[in-house]
């Protein structure tokens, strides 16, 4: 059928936005002891979450799964059918099957939960069905029924596997916090994206060590500026015989001393040092890094150690490297 060149109508599209998000927010109400049960369980489980689901619920399955295992709970999407055919063998006592049809008789989810009583792993179920096969069967049983589909047949799974997935993302990040899941957590496993490289940590990409430029107070300025040259970060910090950090010393500083001095190599690293540079936490995070230098309008940061000691140097440069511009 060719298509007429005429507006297109919008009425359906807004239909169906509309009954989506009604869906989800039926589900608020639906929070019960049910949910709390299921986040208990989910939280508790000393092994896997294996969620599984057939079809249109089987991609939402996949989601979950992720979702979960983004945020610091092992989980896998386990194919019901498939589970039949041998890997059942996956399962151990110790996980938690997460399982999701709307209509809790989906013959394929419903062959393994025999099998499941019998090696004794706990049973989550997300359903449209509070009284269906599935969620009697289960530990714990989580209401997810619509009042129509978003389909203008009524027939296509729209608004159930949207609520079916809103409840998935509740569980998640309910059990996020339950955990203390933190940022940091969260870059240690995503270490690849634009996202991941963001929640980084200095001390992931500080000069560090001998790499780190540092002189003392006494050092006379031949030597500082043979440290800057050779660190090439355009500083230097700066400590006192104690190795705690007094100051630092800029390309900027050498300019502007040269202007007042006209004999700076008789000079040492304590008679031109700024005095009370910005020192950051080595758990900082990158962005928070580069925001730092974006505001202050500077291009290194002194990384602090124990005992005020210097711990690194983190330059604009190994942000650049990072992408987070």
């Amino acid at each position: 059928m060719a298509w007429t060149k005429t507006p297109t109508d919008r009425s359906v599209a807004r239909k169906v936005l509309q009954t989506e998000a009604a869906a989800i927010v039926a589900l608020v109400d639906r929070l019960d002891e049910n949910f709390d049960r299921a986040v208990r369980m989910l939280y508790e489980c000393q092994g896997r979450v294996i969620v599984t689901g057939m079809g249109k619920s089987g991609i939402i399955c996949r989601k979950i799964a992720a979702t979960l295992a983004s945020t610091g709970t092992s989980a896998f999407f386990l194919h019901p059918a498939e589970a039949t055919h041998g890997d059942l063998g996956v399962i151990q006592p110790s996980d938690v099957l997460l399982a999701v049809s709307h209509s809790g008789e989906t013959q394929e989810v419903l062959r393994l939960l025999e099998a499941i009583r019998r090696i004794g792993a706990t049973i989550v179920a997300i359903t449209g069905n509070p009284a269906s096969t599935l969620a009697q069967a289960a530990d714990a049983a989580l209401d997810c029924q619509v009042s129509e589909e978003a389909c203008p047949l009524n027939l296509v799974p729209t608004a159930s596997t949207t609520a079916a997935l809103a409840m998935g993302d509740a569980l998640c990040m309910t059990l996020l916090v339950e955990k203390g899941f933190r940022e940091e957590d969260f870059a240690k496993i995503h270490p690849g994206g634009k996202l991941g490289k963001k929640l980084m940590r200095v001390d992931q990409l500080m000069h560090a060590g001998a790499d780190a430029p540092v002189v003392r107070t006494d050092t006379p300025m031949r030597d500082v500026i043979y440290e800057i040259s050779k660190k090439a970060l355009g500083m230097t910090c700066v400590v006192n015989g104690q190795d705690e950090l007094v100051g630092i010393i800029t390309d900027g500083d050498l300019r502007r001393s040269l202007l007042d001095n006209t004999r700076l190599v008789d000079m040492t690293a304590g008679d031109i040092m700024t005095r009370r540079p910005i020192v950051i936490d080595a758990s900082t995070l990158a962005a928070q890094a580069l925001l730092i230098m974006e505001q202050r309008k500077i291009t290194s940061l002194v990384v602090g150690g124990k005992a005020q000691s210097v711990a690194g140097v983190l330059h604009l440069h190994n942000l650049w490297r990072t992408e987070l511009f």
